[in-house]
């Protein structure tokens, strides 16, 4: 069985994955500009929105959901898990 901290790829992608979660979490509560949070939520925003703006030009939002950020969280990972199938032994 290995580990999560085997290999740095998969180190990165689960990183990634836990910034979107937060990012996704954050977006739940009203942040006022200026807080600690404000910065917190614009550097995650910042860091995932390049991954998540493609997603979001291809399918729509549900009614009031973008379910953008969740094809973008399974596509993350199925390609993180299948790269490390390939580098990984």
């Amino acid at each position: 069985m290995k580990s999560w901290v085997t290999h740095p790829l998969e180190t990165l992608g689960w990183i990634y994955l836990l910034m979107l979660i937060l990012r996704a979490v954050l977006s739940w509560f009203p942040i006022e500009a200026g807080s600690p949070m404000s910065n917190v939520s614009h550097w995650l925003t910042k860091a995932t929105e390049p991954v998540i703006a493609p997603f979001r030009k291809i399918v729509p939002p549900l009614g009031m959901f973008d379910i953008s950020f969740m094809i973008a969280f399974f596509v993350i990972l199925i390609v993180t898990e299948y790269v490390l199938s390939l580098v990984v032994i």
